[in-house]
């Protein structure tokens, strides 16, 4: 099993399009327009619509700017776009100024900033524009022109009221752009595991693949060599005794003789294990269990026929890095023994892993197989290629091949993780050669 170096799984910096601020900030502009033309000219409140539209055409022209001066496609550092949603929460708390601070009902959209950036910024830029949107709805309580309302009559909300407005819009604040965040990040997260899944799959296959390329140069270095081996021969034989080339014809002869025997042992590999050819299900166990028999760690494999014959599988990159890296994981926890154990019938195919070890803590084991769930320190010598990332990459490869993955803890009094695979007989022995991914782009060690 290669490890994937944990630098090269590094999340995908958090920047935003400038062009999705600016069609949000120009829907912001036609709906505070349409507002006040509505409360103006409809309802006929009195609204100090000159500084509304000066607050709302400065915003304008900023925007108009900001889209004149740049491509809509850049991406935009998050420092600056966090300086351009509190430039909308600053227009939006001027605009309430003027028409009633809190007392305005669309106090409420001082959310819609904070949010966007929940979804797209860094916790810090977030944190900074919720205590700005805070700070701004916190001074409107106090300081603002009284809110139009019909036949010149002031609306006098009472102080407890106010506190409960001013608490809901900070509660909104904070408790929306939380959840909005915690589910940005999950989604972020899964995306980049998924990811990772997708690598390892592509680089499996490359692998498998030298083995192929390995048959094609030996067949089309093969006939050349033998010509200059031929002819060396021949040239060899026709100098006199005592030429003074004859030494050097025969070192070529040799030479050419030397890279044939290369060649033909790279044909031979390939011929033990092109890839994509059928194995028998213990060969594909003992592939597997073979890098982790050096480690001071017994490992007995047992095969259990069913009374058929035994199956036979594709070599399937999939399966071999995911029944590898689960090994891997239960020779990292074990204290003496890891068993494998191999079973089947007319129907399943059942691959048990279990290992001695500790077990699975139940905290973990209620969420194995998630992104970013790991056991293993952070810190130290493991942290450099381990995200906790390995099983649910290799649960997700083999769940690709049609296996369903299970884990649980031996029963008391007895003590060992349990990772128990299991195929229809059809998807494991199945023809086709697994897809390819889609997009291969951006490790190990197991939760």
């Amino acid at each position: 099993m290669f490890e994937i170096d944990a630098t090269q799984l590094h999340q995908t910096r958090r920047q935003v399009r400038l062009d999705t601020i600016v069609r949000l900030r120009w829907l912001a502009v036609l709906g505070q327009l349409a507002a006040i033309f509505v409360v103006a000219h409809i309802l006929d409140f009195d609204v100090p619509v000159a500084p509304c539209l000066a607050v709302i055409t400065f915003a304008s022209l900023l925007n108009f700017i900001l889209q004149i001066a740049f491509s809509p496609r850049l991406r935009i550092e998050p420092i600056h776009a966090a300086w351009l949603l509190a430039f909308n929460i600053a227009e939006l708390a001027a605009l309430l100024y003027l028409t009633g601070g809190l007392q305005n009902p669309f106090a409420f959209l001082f959310l819609g900033p904070v949010l966007i950036s929940a979804t797209a910024l860094p916790p810090r830029l977030t944190l900074a524009l919720g205590i700005f949107a805070t700070l701004c709805a916190s001074a409107l309580g106090f300081f603002h022109l009284p809110l139009p309302w019909a036949n010149d009559e002031i609306l006098a909300l009472p102080p407890l009221y106010m506190i409960g407005v001013w608490l809901s819009v900070v509660l909104a604040i904070g408790v929306t752009s939380l959840y909005a965040f915690q589910v940005t990040e999950q989604a972020r997260q899964l995306s980049d595991a998924l990811t990772a899944a997708e690598l390892v799959l592509a680089r499996e296959q490359h692998l498998t693949q030298i083995d192929g390329l390995a048959a094609a140069a030996a067949h089309e270095l093969g006939t050349p060599l033998s010509t200059i081996t031929v002819i060396a021969r021949e040239l060899e034989r026709s100098q006199p005794p005592g030429s003074p080339i004859a030494d050097e014809i025969k070192t070529l002869r040799e030479q050419a003789q030397r890279c044939g025997n290369i060649l033909a042992k790279l044909t031979q590999l390939s011929a033990s294990g092109a890839p994509f050819d059928r194995m028998a299900l213990s060969a594909l166990i003992e592939e597997a269990v073979a890098p982790h028999r050096h480690f001071g760690i017994m490992l007995h494999v047992s095969i259990m026929p069913g009374g058929r014959d035994e199956p036979t599988g594709l070599r399937n990159p999939a399966i071999l890095y995911g029944l590898g890296n689960i090994l891997e994981n239960a020779v990292d926890f074990a204290r003496t023994r890891v068993d494998v154990t191999a079973r089947w019938d007319g129907a399943r195919i059942v691959i048990t892993i279990a290992d001695d070890g500790p077990g699975i803590a139940p905290d973990i084991l209620r969420r194995i197989g998630e992104p970013y769930v790991s056991r293993r320190p952070r810190g130290g010598e493991e942290a450099a290629g381990g995200l906790g990332l390995g099983v649910f990459i290799a649960k997700t490869l083999l769940e690709r091949t049609g296996a369903t993955v299970a884990f649980v803890n031996r029963p008391f009094p007895d003590h060992g993780a349990v990772v128990e695979l299991a195929w229809r007989r059809e998807d494991f022995e199945r023809e086709d050669r697994p897809a390819a991914p889609d997009n291969p782009s951006q490790e190990d060690d197991a939760a």
